[in-house]
Formats: structure tokens, C-alpha cells, sequence
């Protein structure tokens, strides 16, 4: 690929971003699924790259997590202990919904497996999730209340987050996963 090529893919996906284009950003579902897929966990490696340029990683906390187009109970999910910083696509583990690794080597963060699972399963509208650990958002979530649209970035994400007001540990168990639907915002996907 020539510089003006990767310079026009990253307008693409900029405007894609910007204008909501969901067919850019998960893949064209018309194309078929093994080019879909490529083109999915494509996106979620360079997903996990700027969450770890940005700072949205912290040790072994945070998941990205993207549905399989063929295999709608599986997603790709980062392997635990691998920086996200230095993660490669051939890294990415395919989990079924019974926690299993059914493609990849690496552990499978429990806590990934859960709300990851739970959300797929219980969302089949969901393609993709993202649950990070940010030094900015661990600050605010302390103060318990929804994002107020005051910048532009907040204003993203007006109308469309949800408060889960309580803490009970690192969810392990589907029951602690259970209770988040109603918190969740039920305006864009």
C-alpha cells in the first residue's frame, strides 16, 4: 500500500468515525466472512494499539472484544498479559460462550470472558465492546454520575452511556454481569 493510499484509508475511517458509517468501521457486511473477519480483527488491533498510545490501559485491565461475522457466538478478545501497546493480530484469541479458546494461544482474562460474553450474548445487535481502565475515567467514574455534555467529546456520548452506581470486584461470576443491561444506553450502537 503507497503512502497516499494509507493517507486516503485513514480520511476514510476518520469520516467514518465522524458521520457513523458502521459498514466502514466493522466491515462490509456484504464482503464474505473470512474478509470480514480479517478486515474485524484488523480493526481491533489497531484498537488496542491507540488505547495503549492513549493511556486507556492499565496493567491487565480492559478488554476489546469484536463478534465474529460467521461464528455469532464467538468473539476475538485480547490475550491477558500482553501490553496492548505491542498487541498483534495473530495474538487475538476466538472465544466461544462457554469461555472456550477455540483459535489462539494465550490466557483468557476471566473478567473479559464474563462481561464480554454477557454483552455479545445478551446485545446480538453489539459487533463490538470496549471496557478500559483510563486514569480520567477511573477519576470521574468515582464521583458516580453520568458524563455531562459540557465538550465536544462529552457531547458524544450524550444520551447514549448508562451508570452502573454500585462496585462489588472484579466480575467473574455472570451474575454480577446480569444486572448491567438496565444501565445500559439504548440509543446508538
Amino acid at each position: 500500500m503507497t503512502t497516499a493510499e494509507k493517507t486516503t484509508e485513514k480520511a476514510d475511517i476518520s469520516d467514518a468515525v465522524m458521520n457513523g458509517d458502521v459498514n466502514m468501521l466493522i466491515g462490509e457486511p456484504s464482503l464474505p466472512p473470512d474478509q470480514v473477519r480479517e478486515e474485524r480483527k484488523r480493526k481491533l488491533t489497531a484498537a488496542f494499539r491507540l488505547f495503549g498510545k492513549f493511556g486507556f490501559d492499565e496493567g491487565v485491565a480492559g478488554h476489546i472484544t469484536v463478534r465474529d461475522p460467521e461464528l455469532e457466538d464467538h468473539f476475538w478478545v485480547n490475550p491477558m498479559g500482553v501490553s496492548f501497546k505491542l498487541l498483534k493480530m495473530s495474538q487475538l484469541l476466538l472465544v466461544n460462550h462457554k469461555g472456550e479458546v477455540v483459535e489462539g494461544d494465550g490466557y483468557l482474562n476471566g473478567a473479559a470472558f464474563t462481561i464480554h460474553s454477557h454483552i455479545h450474548r445478551m446485545r446480538p445487535d453489539v459487533v463490538a465492546a470496549a471496557h478500559a481502565h483510563s486514569l480520567h475515567g477511573k477519576a470521574w467514574s468515582s464521583l458516580g454520575r453520568l458524563l455531562d455534555p459540557i465538550t465536544q467529546d462529552a457531547c458524544a456520548f450524550f444520551g447514549d452511556h448508562g451508570l452502573l452506581d454500585t462496585f462489588s470486584g472484579v466480575v467473574l461470576e455472570v451474575g454480577k454481569a446480569r444486572r448491567w443491561p438496565a444501565h445500559w444506553a439504548t440509543g446508538r450502537r
